[in-house]
Formats: structure tokens, sequence, C-alpha cells
């Protein structure tokens, strides 16, 4: 029987990465939040790898950080290794990356939420959606209780219709042997959501005192670890190692000779899995001429023996995957802990919602994560802290917050999401942004630090911080431009040992900086007056002087692009009205509905003729529309 309970604000479903971000954002912006989690062991679950951040991804989690969000942070609290990756290439491309404890991570974060006025976590599966006049007006939940709210997001990751796979074996099911979330699709359905069915999976967790470490590579982490939250001022841990060792022709072989007992083979997997993350027995298939897979041994934990497989996920029968790592160097006698599995479920289509993640259709009714068609931990975080913010300024009915594709990583990946109807999970990635020299993980708080303070995110001191940073950069670079380095024996021998040319005549110390043999630490000898700076700021001073040149191009470029987002796109507007536009460009304009010229352009099937029609059909009509 159902009945009225209590009343909220905000109601976020899931207490993933997504749901986290989400009920943290809106409760800190002061709002009554309720987090439903189908188990409360489920919040800030790793189903998957013990590990945040990596390429573009690393990116994302400093750009959380920089919003206000929790990620960073709690990553920083309970990493037991860290790696900054891609240190060879540009600064555009460093990214962090950090081994977790899982557990840690988790009870940490259960631990944030917990002690978080305005925030109420409870345990219970949510199975309706309240909507009364295209407006979210509550969530029922299993035991029948009805919570009304004015706003909802939905972050249930995996778990709609959650089914797992593992050769023959297949049950319902959610992830890391977690009940499956089975009521809540129907009620999506009902409110004109399409779904579509995405896959995952995870390989096995094996017991470490099975492992022969001595027949892999070692991988240890930095010597210095870079912190990825902004406010985190050191990180001095005993690291733990991972190791590397690789598949061989006869890990192959029983992955050939198991083929048509894989679920992804037979057809009873009809859920699209990631591109960039396939199984092992997809990596066989796919590339048929390679002898050998990287597999990387991560332990999970400090106080667990439970070690994660990383390049080994696979939905081969228990016994197939057991006999195939036993082919690896130092698996020999391997035991498992966890077997490894795939796992089916429900997501929407994320072309339904507007650039603030909400749907729109029903007004007040936010998704984020997984449900969206995305995969990854940092992924789903970002969506999750922009849902609540956008969810919060909706209660103060405020202007929301769009970051666009040239301020940040979460522009990039949520401008994606929307505009083009992924056929497979999304996964962050470098080379999805356009304009990724201005969008360095080192300056995500020069860049969105001020928008997480407008937003009610970013206190008072960490706010005077920052400008404290922002000013000393500045001041930094007007030094290294004014003073002169003069072509003395001293400088020049100092420069000969550098490898660069020496100097003929005198020149700007941050001219000289633009060498490429040249860093600003290797500097000192012959700058005197040097003052004493932070490693963030030697960093940011060196970055931006040394890369002067591309960065203002790119700013160049950026303001084009805003010239395009400037030129809206009326809400009201009938694309059968407009002649000369292709039958695909108006079906994929009426279903995208863009906001901007910019927007437009960017949709799958709508090509530069359709833009070049929609702009002059709207210049033609700018008295229609100039009131909407």
């Amino acid at each position: 029987m159902a009945y009225q309970a209590e009343s909220y604000e905000t109601i976020v479903i899931g207490a993933g990465h997504a749901g986290c971000e989400a009920a943290l954002a809106t409760a800190r912006k002061g709002h009554k939040t309720l987090l439903l989690a189908i188990n409360l062991d489920s919040v800030a679950m790793m189903p998957c790898n013990p590990s945040i951040g990596g390429t573009g991804k690393g990116h994302l989690v400093r750009e959380i950080d920089a919003l206000g969000g929790e990620m960073g942070k709690n990553i920083d609290a309970t990493m037991i290794q860290c790696k900054m990756l891609n240190t060879g290439k540009g600064p555009a491309v460093h990214s962090l990356r950090a081994q977790a404890d899982k557990k840690a991570y988790q009870f940490r974060m259960k631990e944030v939420i917990e002690n978080t006025p305005n925030l109420t976590l409870r345990q219970q599966e949510a199975t309706k959606l309240i909507i009364e006049d295209r407006h979210i007006r509550g969530v029922q939940v299993r035991t029948g209780a009805i919570y009304a709210c004015e706003t909802c997001v939905v972050c249930t990751g995996t778990y709609l219709n959650g089914k797992i796979f593992m050769g023959e074996v297949q049950y319902d099911g959610g992830p890391n042997g977690m009940f499956p979330a089975q009521f809540l699709s129907d009620s999506l359905r009902e409110a004109g959501f399409d779904l579509q069915r995405f896959k995952t999976g995870t390989p096995a967790r094996v017991d470490e005192k099975t492992l022969d470490y001595s027949k892999m590579k070692v991988q240890k982490g930095d010597d210095e670890i870079t912190p990825f939250s902004f406010e985190t001022e050191a990180i001095d841990i005993d690291q733990i190692d991972c190791y590397l060792t690789y598949t061989n022709e006869a890990t192959h072989k029983i992955i050939r000779d198991n083929l048509e007992r894989s679920p992804l083979v037979t057809g009873d997997v009809v859920g699209v899995g990631p591109r960039y993350c396939p199984s092992i027995e997809t990596k066989v298939m796919r590339f048929a001429d390679k002898d050998h897979h990287q597999m990387f041994m991560e332990p999970e934990g400090l106080h667990t023996r439970e070690v994660y497989v990383q390049g080994m996920s696979s939905c081969l029968p228990e016994e197939v995957q057991i006999a195939l790592y036993r082919t690896v160097p130092g698996m020999e006698h391997v035991q498992f802990m966890r077997s490894a599995y795939a796992i089916e479920y429900d997501c929407i289509h994320p072309t339904a919602l507007k650039a603030t993640l909400e749907s729109k259709d029903i007004h007040g009714l936010f998704f984020a994560g997984q449900i969206n068609g995305t995969s990854g931990y940092e992924e789903a975080g970002a969506q999750g802290i922009v849902a609540g913010i956008n969810a919060g300024l909706y209660l103060e009915k405020a202007e929301p917050m769009i970051l666009d594709r040239s301020q940040a990583y979460i522009g990039v990946l949520i401008d994606d999401i929307i505009n083009e109807d992924a056929n497979e999970p999304y996964r962050m990635m470098t080379s999805r942004a356009e304009y990724r020299l201005l969008l360095r993980q080192d300056n995500a708080d020069l860049r969105l630090t001020p928008i997480g303070r407008r937003v009610g995110l970013i206190s008072d001191e960490r706010y005077t911080h920052f400008l404290e940073k922002k000013a000393a950069i500045e001041k930094e670079k007007e030094r290294l431009r004014t003073t002169t380095v003069s072509p003395t024996d001293t400088v020049n021998d100092v420069l000969k040992e550098m490898g660069t040319t020496p100097l003929s005549s005198g020149m700007p110390m941050a001219q000289l900086l633009k060498r490429p043999e040249i860093a600003y630490e290797s500097l000192k000898p012959i700058d005197s007056k040097r003052p004493e700076l932070s490693k963030q700021v030697k960093e940011e001073v060196e970055i931006q002087l040394k890369y002067e040149g591309y960065i203002q191009k790119q700013d160049r470029q950026v303001v084009q692009f805003k010239k395009l987002e400037e030129k809206r796109i009326p809400e009201g507007i009938d694309y059968t009205d407009i002649q000369g536009l292709r039958l695909e460009a108006i079906e994929k304009l009426k279903s995208v509905r863009p906001m901007s010229i910019g927007q437009a352009s960017r949709i799958s099937g709508v090509n530069p003729a359709d833009i070049a029609v929609l702009h002059v059909y709207l210049e033609n009509h700018r008295e229609l529309f100039k009131n909407d």
C-alpha cells in the first residue's frame, strides 16, 4: 500500500558517483535533499576498476573539484598509488590516475554524505516517478512510501533491469552482486522516455596469495604525488606496487576454442558495449594479428588480498575464465575471488536532455551518469555535479549553469551526448576536445572556480586562496616579461649546460622560458630575484608563457565558436517550414531541439548546407522570433 512520506526539495535516485556529486551539490546549496540507494553498501561503490582518473578522465576529476565537488578530495584521501600519465607529451594531455583503496573510498564518501547538512541518505529502491502536468512531483519506493519533491536527479547507473552474463549462466542482477532495479524502467517509459540497452563488463578479482609477481614487471607510482584536489596541499603515503604481465598464444587459443560459449557471440547479449574498454574475447577477435595483450595487477586496497586484473574483462563461462587466466605468466596457479561478468542494463537516449541535463519535456527532472549512456566513474561524477547544481538553480529560479566546449571537458562531454545519439557507451578522451590546450587539468581551477563560486559551492576561504594564486601567477608572468637576462659568461655557461644556444644580446626571461630545453626551475641559477612560489603557481606560469602563442591561437578560435553559440534558435521554431532543409536534418533538429546555431552544427546528420539554410531562415525571420 502506498503512503505519503516526507517532502524534499530534491530527490536523487542512486548513490553511485553521479548520485553522490548531485546530492552533495544540492544539499551544499542549501536545499533539503534525499539520496536513495538500493543498498547503502553501494554508496560510491567501484564495481569495476579500483581507480580514479586516467587520460581525459583526470581532467574531469579536476573540473569536478574546481566546481566544488567531492571526487578529487575523496581519491586524495584514499589513494594507494598515483601516477601522472602522458608526461612525455605536452601539458594538454597530462592526466592524473590513482589507484584507490576501494572500501576506504566508499566509506569516506558515505561519511561525507552522512555529515552534510540538508542531506538524508536512505536505503530504498525507487520504483516510480510521480509526474503531473509535465512536472516531477515525487518518487515512490518499493515499500510504498511516496516522497514529494520539486526536482529529481536520476542516477541509476547499471541497475535498471540489470542482467548478468557469464557464459551460459545468465540471471537478473546489479553490479558487484547487488540487486537490480526492476520497476523504474517502466515508469520512465510511461513518462515518454525511449530506453536502450547498453552493456559493460568487468574482469575477475583474484587472490594475491596465488600470484607470482616475480614473473611480472613492477609498476610503481610517481616519486612525488600530484593531488587531484586544488585544496589538497600534499600527499605522503607508502604507495602500493602494481604489476604488468601479458596474455599469449595459449591464452588466445582457449578464447578462440570457446567463443561459441560467449554471450557476445551467441547473441544473448543485445546491449552495446564500450568500444574503448573491450572484453578480452573481443580483443582477441578484433585484433587477430596481435600475439599478446597487456594485463595489469591492481590491488583493491590495503586490507584485502583481492587484485583487479585490468585488461581481462570477460563474459566467458567461469571455468574457461580460470583456464585462460592460468596461461598468463605469474598466474599459473591463480585462484578467483570474484569471477568476471558482463552486465546489460537500460539507459535513456540523452538527446532527450537539455545542456543542463534536465529533461526537455518534464520540468525539474534531471539525469546523470550511466543512465545517459556514458561509461566511467569520472564521467558520472561530472554529470552528477552539473545536474545537482542545475537542480538547485531550478529551485532558486536562477539562470542555469551551462558549460560549453571552450570552458571544460565537462562541457564537451555533455555537448557530445545531448547532440549525438550514442550507439555505444560514451567515454571521455582528450581527443574529443577541440580546445584541449586551453582545457588542461592544471588550470581547471582558473577556468571553473569562479563558476563554482557563483553557484554557491566554493567557500569564502577557498575563493580567497584562489584569488591569491591567480594574482601570484599574473605577477610572476609580468616579472619574467620585464626582467632582462644579459649575455654574461655566467649566464651563457648555464645555458650551455641546459643544451640551449647562448645569448648574444639581452633577452626577457619570459622569452628565454619559451625555449623547449628550458624549464622554469632550471632558470633559478640566473634568476636572483625569484620569489618563493608554490609548485602550482610555478607550473602555471611556465605553461602559460611557454605555450603563449598556441594559447592565443586557440583563444581566437574560441571567439569564432562563441559567435555561433550566441546565434540562438527560438524554442518554438517549426523546422518543417524551412525550405531547403533535408528531411534527415529536419528529423534530427526536431529531436534534439538545439538552442543555438553552434549546437545545431554539431548534431550528427545535420550538414553545413543545412546550417547555412537555417542561418538564412533565422536572419530573414528575425522579427517573427524577436520575443522568444
